[in-house]
């Protein structure tokens, strides 16, 4: 893909609806606007630190002379069991991948568990062990947790909170905030897998050709970048709000603008036709076990040689281009030559997603 900055023409669109409210709504929990806003308005000004503003998916902290990744997360997904997953594999590859995107070796997670009265035991037994596996899977330790039990009708069964511990290594400084023009973007594989198949799950939809969630822990794929010594600026998992509002942080935060390639990223033609079928646009859905990189251009060749080696980056493409653009707007290069503006959602296109 060319980096050229060519003027970028797009049409009028309408703005997205003011919302006003003294109450939370399902959309403040999407990870589009409706979630900037909040953190904006009232969890940064109580909170405020050099850490937090960095508005991260996690912090990394100088610790008696090493560097250590932290994050946490919370999962709510329904239905709590889908194909490819469930709510435990989700949280632990989850935030696996939170401490992968600042280029971090995950070591230790803890896990808080809120339980509604009547939850079948089974099922836990059953969530457990899958966050057992994909535990060892990812080569993490759980080492610590908590149990709450809230009364019948108060939960919607199982909630998972994590927390996760990795290190960084010495020289590796990758930032949602460190995109350049001239940076180009690149795709670790097809979107929209995770969200459309919970959309699915849901409506009980009876598909020709199934789709799974793609949930996946990223820190050895993230490794074999950067053991590459490609100069990775950015990373990111596009998990709520999906590709389109994983590109907005960053260019947001970078203070840059960036233009995508509809022809260059991949949606399975049955994911595409769930999405079709729903009215909804693959890239505002989630996913769980893919990756954004914004790579100097001089080293993308490498880095994505270093990705396609293995099976979870051999669809590795570059979709798009970093350019000047003091708007700092996602343009999209759409496949019949036109150019639209991708913005921020909102609300919330798929509630209860992860």
């Amino acid at each position: 893909m060319s980096s050229d900055a060519a003027p970028i023409e797009v049409a009028p669109s309408c703005p997205a609806p003011l919302v006003i409210t003294d109450r939370i709504l399902l959309g403040h929990g999407s990870g589009g606007q409706m979630t900037a806003d909040l953190v904006a308005r009232y969890f940064l000004p109580a909170f405020r630190n050099p850490y937090l503003d960095r508005l991260d998916d996690q912090a990394v902290l100088d610790i008696g002379g090493a560097r250590l990744a932290f994050t946490t997360d919370s999962y709510v997904v329904s239905p709590l069991f889908f194909p490819g997953g469930d709510i435990g594999t989700l949280a632990v590859n989850g935030t696996v991948n939170d401490l992968a995107m600042a280029g971090a070796r995950p070591l230790y997670l803890s896990a808080g568990f809120i339980l509604e009265e009547g939850f079948p035991l089974a099922d836990l037994r059953r969530i457990a062990a899958s966050m057992s596996a994909a535990a060892q899977a990812a080569g993490v330790l759980l080492v610590t947790g908590d149990t709450k039990v809230v009364d019948r009708g108060k939960a919607d069964g199982c909630f998972i909170n994590t927390a996760g511990l990795g290190t960084v290594p010495p020289g590796v400084e990758i930032s949602a905030s460190g995109a350049r023009p001239g940076d180009l973007v690149v795709l670790s594989g097809p979107i929209a897998e995770h969200g459309m198949t919970i959309m699915a799950t849901r409506a009980e939809l009876e598909l020709e050709s199934p789709i799974a969630s793609d949930t996946a822990p990223l820190h050895e794929l993230v490794r074999a970048m950067l053991d590459t010594g490609g100069e990775l600026h950015c990373l990111r998992d596009p998990t709520r709000g999906g590709v389109a509002t994983a590109m907005n942080e960053i260019a947001r935060q970078s203070g840059v603008g960036i233009v995508l390639d509809e022809a260059t990223i991949i949606v399975r033609e049955p994911v595409r036709g769930v999405c079709e079928l729903l009215g909804l646009d693959p890239l505002y859905v989630a996913n769980e076990g893919k990756l954004l990189a914004v790579v100097a251009p001089w080293d993308v060749d490498r880095v994505l040689g270093g990705m396609r080696a293995r099976a979870d980056g051999r669809d590795a493409q570059i979709i798009g281009v970093v350019v000047e653009d003091p708007e700092r707007l996602v343009v999209l290069k759409t496949r019949i030559g036109g150019r639209r503006i991708v913005d921020t959602l909102q609300g919330d296109q798929l509630p209860r997603i992860c």
